[in-house]
């Protein structure tokens, strides 16, 4: 899950350094592409990291009530992460009422499921999977009504050494109602150690689809690039080849998409046909 740093670390970690490096901050700047997409049931994105370092997150399939991807721990180990939200406010896990706290419906005997707080609070859910470097991942996320004011959203992640889908958790979160909708996909440096900033982290993104309320496929062929407030300008996202890309740190430079800009990749591919049943 995404860290955020206390005042007082943030301010021990700059401590001494010139203004232009205060300027360019601790940690490399957060990019997201944000997808035009309508109100889905289902959400199918493939990614590739082509370069990585220790404190990453590579998150593929984000919506408006969670995100799911991949981290290179500050350790150097791997895993899969899906996340739920709950839908109350504020940062500590343990204040959020039973009646409003996300839900497990389902679980795989590899993952390892627990709550998080600090940026708002949910469940999460990891699986230890040793990913590569230049090899492609699949996310599928699908989202269901679970009674009157809950959807239940599973997170499907394919195996590539077994060839086969694995159900990782099934979360319920109280929705007003609401299925799927604002996909993003993100690359975040959270180790946040002044020499993270130096390393570069890029990974592509395509044959992204949604399935609509209506049962039909929508191909994501639009993205639009942001980052957070961090204001270093070593960061840049557009197209390489059918796939869009985002890429931040290091001795990356913005050439190719400016930020709030969007980028059009062309149609003309196929829904993918072994997605797992929906459950």
């Amino acid at each position: 899950m995404r860290m955020l740093l206390t005042t007082a670390l943030a301010l021990s970690l700059t401590n001494g350094l010139t203004a232009d490096e205060k300027l360019k901050g601790i940690a490399c700047r957060s990019v997201h592409l944000g997808y035009a997409a309508p109100a889905g049931s289902a959400f199918y994105n493939e990614m590739t990291v082509e370069k990585s370092a220790d404190g990453t997150y590579f998150m593929a399939a984000g919506f408006n009530l969670g995100y799911f991807g991949i981290q290179e721990k500050a350790d150097g180990k791997k895993v899969v992460i899906f996340s739920v939200w709950d839908p109350t406010s504020g940062n500590d896990a343990k204040k959020v009422p039973e009646d409003q706290r996300v839900k497990m419906l389902h679980k795989d005997d590899a993952v390892r499921v627990g709550r998080f707080g600090g940026e708002g609070t949910g469940g999460q859910s990891f699986l230890d999977y040793d990913w590569k470097v230049g090899e492609t991942y699949r996310f599928y996320v699908t989202a269901k009504a679970d009674g009157t004011d809950r959807t239940a959203y599973s997170g499907y992640f394919y195996l590539n050494d077994k060839k086969a889908w694995k159900h990782l958790v099934t979360f319920s979160t109280q929705s007003k109602g609401k299925l799927l909708g604002g996909y993003y996909s993100f690359v975040e440096d959270f180790r946040r150690n002044k020499v993270s900033t130096t390393k570069v982290r890029k990974a592509e993104f395509g044959n992204g689809w949604v399935k609509t309320t209506d049962g039909e496929w929508v191909e994501l062929t639009k993205a639009r690039f942001t980052a957070d407030s961090n204001p270093v300008t070593n960061i840049d996202a557009g197209l390489k080849g059918s796939n869009f890309f985002l890429a931040t740190g290091g001795d990356t430079q913005n050439k190719t998409t400016k930020l709030k800009e969007s980028t059009d990749r062309k149609a003309g591919g196929k829904a993918p046909s072994d997605l797992p049943q929906e459950k």
